[in-house]
């Protein structure tokens, strides 16, 4: 399966658990956050499972801050016959200043698990689509942990994963402490099961006085197949705050323009 495909990308918050007495994050949680991102990119890549044969050119260059936003990035850069390496890049993000560096660089080399029965070729490395201006885009995986007993994704667990998203996407454009006011028009249109990937899209889609309303919408893709279904949509009201706390005026809408 060659083509143009979107790379895969979880994007997440830094909070407190996840950090040392000073406040940096843990290596082993940016690891985790990277590992999660490499298999993604791998089986979504191949249609295939892997598993993680080893890491290469491991650099740290600088920390990750508690309440940083944490942007992981992977993406296939060269395959052999039953492996494959996936380049994975954490960036950190400053939720108020919007400045960003790379912090963590990683090679994942990914072994298919099936490659002692399944004589078929990896495909090609792909190309990568660039991403839609104004938009946050977030990949999961989903657990056992996060379904009930018949396998399916909780709906709190996706209601979790979409505030996430309209929270990114908020703060982003309004580079100030938001809150949620609160969630309008959420419709679940279909179930999700475990071991899915959540395709997560979010955008600020209009602007009031010091609210914002985030249109965030979920669709679940099978790893092994490659289809695809919108699960759920919503719409979060989120409201820009001063640093007392008290609702402050957002940044109006910026008009897209040629790119």
């Amino acid at each position: 399966m060659s083509g143009v495909q979107h790379k895969v990308r979880l994007i997440d918050l830094v909070f407190p658990d996840q950090t040392n007495h000073q406040g940096d994050m843990f290596g082993g949680a940016a690891l985790a956050f990277m590992d999660k991102v490499a298999f993604l990119a791998a089986a979504r890549f191949a249609r295939r499972s892997f598993v993680t044969a080893a890491v290469e050119r491991m650099d740290f260059k600088s920390p990750v801050l508690v309440g940083d936003i944490v942007d992981v990035t992977g993406e296939v850069r060269s395959v052999g016959r039953t492996s494959l390496t996936v380049r994975v890049k954490l960036v950190a993000e400053n939720l108020l200043s919007g400045a960003r560096h790379l912090t963590t660089q990683g090679d994942f080399i990914m072994v298919a698990t099936d490659r002692k029965t399944n004589p078929a070729p990896l495909p090609p490395v792909p190309d990568y689509a660039a991403e839609r201006p104004g938009e946050t885009h977030t990949n999961e995986l989903v657990f056992p942990g996060d379904t009930d007993h018949r396998g399916l994704l909780f709906g709190g667990r996706a209601l979790n994963l979409m505030e996430k998203a309209a929270f990114v996407a908020a703060s982003r454009h309004a580079r100030t402490s938001v809150v949620m006011a609160a969630l309008k028009e959420i419709s679940f249109t279909a179930s999700i099961h475990v071991g899915e990937m959540i395709d997560i899209t979010a955008r600020v889609a209009s602007v009031g006085r010091s609210s914002m309303r985030v249109a965030v919408r979920l669709c679940a893709e099978d790893l092994k197949t490659g289809e695809r279904r919108q699960a759920t949509m919503g719409e979060f009201v989120m409201v820009a705050l001063d640093q007392d706390g008290r609702p402050t005026p957002a940044p109006p809408l910026r008009k897209e323009t040629d790119s």
